[in-house]
């Protein structure tokens, strides 16, 4: 028999980046809220002597133990789903600060396009533009509308970013101040390094608008509204997979966590695996958590549940409380599993240099240049036979040497042995990659459901993941390495590798991309979406699933500012409901 637990006001699902602005802001209103955290606690001293490529990028310490959960994975209807039991495609992290604890920084904002996608797509092109297999939707909010949000995340991340972007970028306000000044960011850019500075040279010669990445990794020393100090971020490039032992790089453990612990009113409970939301007509009255150390069941009551976890969690434990109607990929109908996408990552141009060398080894996560010419619809569509678009960019966040040994494509040059290691030893600093980033638009075929066979630790069925690329995702990678082909050689590389021009079906093995959006969507309609623009859901007015689950598409650009501003509304809608009650639409 689980036993019950003293009721709180809020009961938090997963303490990553959502989680933890979920529990900053509620805390800071005198509201009692716990976290349940499946993996350990962790602060920054966690971070420390953490430069072990071997501990952290290959044996993936800060990531999830596939051997107890995991996602199961087919192409289509028609395969059998099995386990990925081995890291390859996307990372999702695991103990407190979640995915945002090992992330790169890269902190893009959708743009405008993105929020009303089909509104915008029909009102230039026709409804015609639209294939039926394509269910884009508007998401119940506006870009304008979010953007006050999106501020309040830059302004407690200290993201940085070039004040003068372009007309290609998402529109800015200038609301930070700074030494007396109203500037777009509240920090400056990175540095410009020799790689970046070449790509904006050769896209500016061809007519593009190139930027300096957007960064939560701090440019300087810098002082948050809640007091939360952090240093400079020291370009070491261990980034991603690693905690930053500076504080430099904004993650949930050093910024908003520490908020809301400050105040007195927040629990975090690691080792807590959610197995069910409890509820009944309509209204969850808590959840059922296992402490994953003793095996011992709880349950949580609590006035409001929020669901804060990675996507395909949020999903899973929806669909394994019987909470909203699961998604029918034949009917199209109900909305649980409903527009799973991913990235269209594989596009862009490796090149390589005989008269120039680069300090790859050092960077940092979101040390790069980027141009926007091909993404959201900031190029005429018409003669295209895809919608939306991405970004192509040069990153400079450090070459490890166990995973990275790039060679040219020379005719005759082996893959192993000696000529093949004198030849990664002299192109090893010769080398910079222009990486695509394609939006990834939903296809009534790709979606999440319970799996039937496999089980997690606990005997609960595993989230199936059933995806590939279609006719959209062809030909836009095709579309976007054709450009960075372009650039590539405007930048004069002596050998130029073509990546993304036939793009076959989707493969799990190989990394690309820890941007897994949807299967809660938001929106304007029950019959279309999980939840409304405060990601409240439409069948339990007191849950709240927050988190990239809620896009009902994943745009050209990185998701957790998006994440992070959705987070702050959902914060304010969920205090206005323990205020008022019912539906906040």
């Amino acid at each position: 028999m689980a036993e019950k637990l003293p009721k709180k006001d809020v009961v938090i699902v997963g303490v990553g980046w959502a989680g933890g602005i979920i529990a900053s802001e509620l805390t800071k209103k005198g509201y009692d809220v716990i976290g349940l955290e499946r993996g350990k606690d962790r602060d920054m001293a966690d971070y420390l002597h953490g430069h072990d490529e071997l501990r952290y990028s290959t044996r993936k310490e800060m990531m999830q133990d596939l051997s107890k959960d995991t996602v199961t994975f087919r192409n289509h209807t028609k395969m059998t789903a099995l386990p990925m039991r081995q890291y390859g495609a996307f990372y999702p992290g695991d103990g407190v600060g979640g995915a945002g604890a090992h992330w790169n920084g890269q902190t893009y904002r959708f743009g405008p396009y993105d929020f009303e996608i089909r509104s915008k797509t029909i009102e230039r092109y026709g409804e015609g533009k639209i294939p039926n297999d394509m269910p884009i939707q508007d998401w119940g909010i506006t870009y304008d509308e979010l953007q006050p949000y999106f501020e309040k995340f830059e302004g407690m991340a200290g993201i940085g970013g070039q004040e003068d972007e372009g007309p290609m970028a998402p529109p800015r306000r200038a609301v930070f101040d700074k030494n007396g000044e109203k500037k777009k960011y509240p920090v400056g850019p990175m540095k410009v390094s020799p790689m970046m500075k070449m790509f904006m040279d050769a896209s500016t010669e061809l007519g593009y608008n190139p930027y300096i990445v957007p960064t939560a990794n701090l440019t300087e020393a810098y002082t948050n509204e809640d007091g939360i100090s952090r240093a400079a971020c020291q370009y070491c490039a261990f980034c991603e997979h690693y905690g930053c032992e500076y504080g430099a790089k904004a993650d949930p453990v050093v910024t908003v966590l520490p908020v809301a612990k400050q105040t007195g009113k927040f629990t975090v409970r690691p080792h807590s695996t959610v197995i069910k939301v409890l509820h009944t007509d309509g209204k969850a009255s808590g959840v059922v958590f296992r402490d994953t150390i003793t095996g011992e069941e709880y349950i949580q009551e609590a006035d409001v549940v929020v669901l804060t976890s990675y996507v395909f969690n949020n999903v899973r434990l929806l669909l394994n409380s019987k909470l909203g109607k699961p998604y029918n990929p034949e009917t199209q109908t109900g909305v649980v599993g409903k527009n799973y996408c991913y990235q269209v990552q594989q596009s862009g141009a490796s090149l390589f240099f005989e008269d120039k060398e680069f300090n790859s080894y050092a960077g940092a996560g979101a040390l790069g240049a980027v141009i926007d010419d091909f993404n959201c619809d900031n190029f005429d569509h018409s003669d295209v036979d895809f919608l939306h678009g991405g970004a192509l960019r040069v990153m400079q966040t450090g070459k490890r040497p166990i995973a990275t040994n790039p060679v040219p494509p020379i005719e005759g040059l082996p893959g192993w042995g000696k000529e093949w290691k004198a030849a990664t030893l002299k192109w090893y600093h010769r080398n910079v990659s222009i990486g695509g980033q394609g939006a990834s638009l939903p296809n009534r075929y790709n979606y999440l459901d319970l799996d039937p066979t496999y089980t997690d630790d606990y005997g609960m069925p595993l989230i199936r993941m059933t995806f590939n690329y279609h006719d959209q995702d062809k030909k836009l990678s095709k579309y976007l390495a054709e450009k960075a082909e372009e650039i590539g050689k405007k930048m004069n590389a002596t050998y130029i590798k073509v990546n993304g021009l036939e793009l076959g079906d989707f493969n799990i093995a190989n990394y690309q991309s820890t941007h897994n959006t949807g299967g809660v969507i938001m929106g304007n309609d029950p019959e279309t979406s999980a939840v409304n623009s405060y990601l409240q859901m439409w069948d339990a007015d007191n849950v709240f699933v927050v988190g990239a689950s809620a896009f009902p598409h994943n745009s050209g650009y990185n998701p957790t500012a998006t994440v992070g501003a959705l987070a702050y509304r959902a914060a304010e809608g969920i205090e206005k409901f323990i205020k008022e009650g019912g539906s906040l639409v």
